[in-house]
This record gives structure tokens, sequence and C-alpha cells, in this order.
């Protein structure tokens, strides 16, 4: 094993939320290593559906106020583009698009009701079956695989370093703080540690005898061939979520997660399943009837940790002084921009200047049962040796 090597902070995890600690972190002239066991944005960081429209979070404030200038940031495009709106097919969802509307008005965010006719101006391809929509003119979207790569290089232009491939196999701990991070390609000296590990988040607090809540579940994309640009890109209803693409793909996923025991079933679980993939084309036909016809030319999968509540954990640790940890419960990439910037905080000032992150601390769920995965029935279908890799939605 190799030995010797050192950063003042190593971060656990190269999706968006540890780039843009990272990066945070170089942008104070701190020096930072990532380390990742795959390469980077590999799980759900570049495989999501580009949202940025957090508003009931305590880092809405921040990630609103800097999505529109990251890639001015960052210096590398990630194709950001504001507003989002929302389309119902009948009461319920309209409703719901409505409290939305009302807890943004609380922040001071601004939305407008669409009548039929001015769905119609805004999204051509609605049906008879829309009976509205609200333009939410907040929040907006961006290319997940460009906004990782912006990060990288950006960190990388700061003189951050990223270890790709490159396994956690465990941690050096004295006198209540980790003092060095040990790794398949040697062990980094440290004076502090950021783990945002998406579900391995577990396994590594386990190491360092920290219990925390994940459950890891696959989430689908379907992208079908270009259509005309709409003019809100970021187009949500009927249970899904997504955006348009600038060269005019729609990129959609949604519908029932389906649980997985990550750790030992590995990567392979990322394999797209045809039930979820159909669900999902479905109801985007219904979304927009008029583009029954367009193929859809590619699906993907990607792996999400999912904490009981839903609610992200971004803590420093008590126990480890100089341990934080930010796993983000399906919602990293829109709130990366805040979320990085939190931790970076965390971990060195011990607190976080512009938000209160007293709900996201990991101490909320002190007492809870040990079988809370099976009682909320987030569990793993069962499956057989021939049919490992093709599982069904729950």
């Amino acid at each position: 094993m190799k030995t010797g090597k050192s950063a003042r902070i190593v971060v656990v995890g190269g999706g968006v939320t540890g780039l843009s600690t990272a990066w945070w972190l170089a942008k104070r002239g701190i020096d930072v290593v990532v380390v990742d066991k795959g390469i980077v944005g590999w799980e759900a960081s570049g495989r999501n559906g580009g949202g940025a429209a957090h508003y009931y979070s305590p880092l809405f404030a921040e990630e609103q106020k800097l999505w529109p200038e990251l890639s001015d940031m960052l210096g590398y495009p990630t194709e950001f583009r504001p507003n989002r709106l929302a389309i119902a097919l009948d009461e319920a969802q309209y409703k719901r698009a409505e409290d939305v509307v009302r807890i943004a008005e609380q922040v001071g965010k601004e939305a407008q009701a669409l009548d039929l006719k001015e769905l119609r101006e805004f999204v051509p391809f609605v049906g008879d079956n829309a009976i509205g929509g609200i333009l939410f003119k907040f929040g907006g979207q961006a290319n997940p695989q460009r906004t990782v790569q912006a990060y990288a290089w950006a960190l990388q232009d700061l003189g951050g370093t990223i270890m790709q491939n490159t396994e956690v196999r465990g941690f050096e701990v004295s006198g209540g703080k980790v003092r060095a991070v040990v790794t398949e390609s040697g062990v980094f000296g440290c004076d502090g540690v950021v783990i945002a590990a998406g579900p391995q988040t577990r396994s590594l607090l386990a190491k360092l005898g920290i219990f925390i809540p994940l459950a890891a579940a696959r989430v689908e994309m379907i992208v079908t061939a270009p259509v005309p640009l709409m003019r809100v890109g970021g187009t949500d209803g009927n249970g899904l979520y997504g955006r348009q693409t600038l060269r005019g793909n729609l990129a959609y996923g949604g519908g029932p997660h389906e649980w997985l025991n990550y750790e030992n079933e590995g990567r392979t679980q990322r394999l797209p399943t045809t039930p979820l993939t159909q669900f999902i084309g479905k109801r985007l036909r219904q979304l927009f009837p008029k583009l029954e016809h367009i193929r859809v030319i590619r699906s993907w999968a990607g792996i999400v940790e999912n904490t009981p509540d839903g609610t992200p954990v971004l803590d420093r640790l008590p126990s480890l002084e100089n341990v934080v940890v930010g796993t983000m419960s399906s919602v990293g990439f829109g709130l990366s921009p805040a979320s990085g910037r939190a931790l970076s905080e965390l971990v060195v000032d011990g607190t976080c200047s512009f938000a209160d992150l007293s709900s996201m601390r990991l101490s909320r769920f002190d007492g809870l049962a040990t079988d809370w995965q099976t009682a909320k029935g987030w569990t793993p279908p069962k499956r057989s040796s021939t049919s490992a890799m093709a599982g069904a939605p729950q």
C-alpha cells in the first residue's frame, strides 16, 4: 500500500454534490482531493431530469441565486435555462401544482396560471385532455452531463485533484478525528473528510461506527428523437419530470422506484427495466398526445439514495468533528450549487453561513427502528439467478 499522500480535505464521492463541495473548497484556496470508486457523475448525478426548483428546501434561496450564475462561475456551460411549467391533466394534478405556488409565494417567488389556450402557446404538443397549467417564474433546468463535467473541469482548473476508479476501503481514526482515508491507491492524510457518496454513504459511515438510514433505488429516464423547441424547456406533469434538450430531445423520468440491495447486487442494477420504461413512455404520450408518433431513441438508469423522510442529510458528525456527511435523498442535482457550498463551510468553518441546516441533521433519526425500510415497503424484489438484472418496479 502506498502511503505519504495528503490533502487538507478529502471528498469521498464524485457526483455533483461531492464535486461542487470540492470546487467551493478549491475556490477558497484549500487543497482538496475527490475520490470516487468509478468515474465522475456515473450514478444519478449524470442521469436525471436536470431540474433546479427545490422550493421546500432550506437551500432553495441559495439554489435560485446560484444557478443563473453557475456557468460563468465555473467557466464551462451547464446549459441552464430559467423557469419551469407544470401541465395538469385533471383537477388533482392541478391542485398539486397550486400547492407548489402557495409554498413558493411564501419565499417571494411568482407563478402564473395558464388556461388551455395559454398553455398551448408554451407547449403546442398538449392535447384536449389537459385542463391547464402553471408557469413557475423560478427554478429551471440544466444538462446533467455537462454540469458534472463543468464542476470537474472547474475544480481541476483551481488545482483540485480527482481520483477516479479509486475505491475507499477505510479510515484511520485517532483522537476523535479521521486522520487519513485509506483507498486502493494509497493512504491520504487529511485534516477533514466529506462523505458524499450516494448509496455508498451508508457503508462508508458504518466503517466509522455511524448509522445512517438509506435505501438505494434505481430510477430511469427515456429520451425521444428531437421535436420543435418549447418556450419553457422544463415541463413536468402526469407524474413525470424532465426537460427538453437544446437539440430538441425530450428527456423524462418518473414512476415508482425500484428498490435495490445495491451493495450486494452491484452496478448491474443500472440496466433499465422494460416495465418502468413502458410506464414512462405511456405517461409521456398522455402528456404530449400530439407527439405520440415520436420514437424513443435511448434510455438509461441511475442509482439514488433515499432517507426515510425524503429530506437530505447535511451534517457535521458530533462524534468525529472533522467529518461531514452529505446525502441528498434523490434531489442532489438541482441543489448541488448550494449543497456544495454548505458542505464546504461545514467541514472548514463548522457551520453554514447562509442557511439553517437544523432540519437536515442526522440526529433526527435517533431511535429509528432497525426494520424501517421493510416497514415502509422499500425492499428489493426477489430475483432468480436468471432474472437478477431484469427486475420489475415496485
